[in-house]
């Protein structure tokens, strides 16, 4: 927030996926018009925002789907309790797969994207 005289002036930033829908010209207006609001992307693939969203998975798997919540009151309940229990016990997530090992399978992805898109293989290329 940064203050000007005595008007504040208020930034929402939004981190968003590489997902399409964020960037249609139709949100691309909005956000032209709205210059509050200032988009970061994050990069494909992203894999922390991927384990963020496994978090909202379990979130509403464990605490909101099979819940019966009477009131916004009781489904803030619910998720309140579902983060202590979660946070009494933290475990962090540990990669199975070494650097090398994650860059040779999108290596592979590549190759058969581009061979089954195009018809030709990778030597064509080279």
């Amino acid at each position: 927030m940064l203050r000007t005289g005595t008007i504040y002036l208020c930034f929402l930033k939004l981190i968003c996926d590489n997902y399409g829908t964020h960037k249609t010209p139709a949100m691309r207006r909005w956000f032209a018009k709205h210059s509050r609001y200032h988009v970061h992307f994050t990069p494909t693939s992203a894999s922390w925002l991927n384990q963020v969203e496994r978090w909202f998975a379990l979130l509403s798997t464990h605490a909101i789907k099979r819940g019966t919540h009477r009131s916004t009151i009781a489904l803030e309940k619910a998720i309140r309790e579902f983060i202590e229990v979660s946070n009494e016990n933290p475990k962090p997530y540990v990669w199975t797969k070494s650097a090398d090992e994650i860059l040779d399978s999108i290596a592979r992805f590549c190759i058969r994207t581009l061979t089954e898109h195009t018809g030709k293989s990778l030597a064509t290329y080279f």
